[in-house]
């Protein structure tokens, strides 16, 4: 069995508008990575994400290696998972009549319980995200900002960075 997941949404805003949402730096720490991003996700390249709301407050950033960018339709990137496993991750941006679908993806984990239970936060934290990116484009509103503080704290949260972020 290969562990894998993957959310899906329709934001009501064309698909260059939703992308970019994603891809630009500014837009992205506007609802997701609340602690910065440090560059534009563009193929090949290694970008620090940070996040200013997790367990015990402090911030803390990690490395995302973008392996794969094709505008307005498809960004694949790779972090560090469980122990040191890289996952992928693959956000497709498809047109609608009315909007775009977004889709995102995560694999790569091995069969263990580590990896099956890291999955599932990355899992939470991925449909997190696309509900904030579609508040964030069509409302601008930062479902982000409270939602973790004080939730969770540094032991309940066995995670690697990547995890503990999403």
């Amino acid at each position: 069995m290969e562990l894998k997941f993957k959310v899906q949404t329709k934001i009501l805003r064309p698909v260059a508008e939703v992308f970019d949402a994603v891809y630009d730096p500014k837009k992205l720490s506007g609802y997701f990575t609340n602690g910065g991003a440090s560059a534009p996700l563009d193929e090949g390249t290694t970008v620090e994400w940070a996040f200013a709301d997790n367990p015990g407050d402090e911030k803390f950033a990690f490395p995302v290696v973008v392996k794969r960018m094709v505008k307005n339709e498809l960004i694949e990137l790779g972090w560090e998972g469980t122990k040191g496993l890289d996952t992928h991750i693959r956000m497709e941006f498809d047109a609608a009549d009315d909007g775009t679908i977004v889709r995102i993806s995560e694999t790569g984990w091995r069969e263990t319980q580590d990896d099956l239970d890291a999955s599932y936060r990355n899992c939470m934290g991925w449909s997190h995200m696309i509900s904030a990116l579609k508040a964030f484009v069509e409302h601008g509103i930062d479902l982000r900002k409270g939602a973790y503080s004080g939730l969770y704290s540094a032991s309940e949260n066995h995670g690697t960075s990547a995890e503990k972020a999403a």
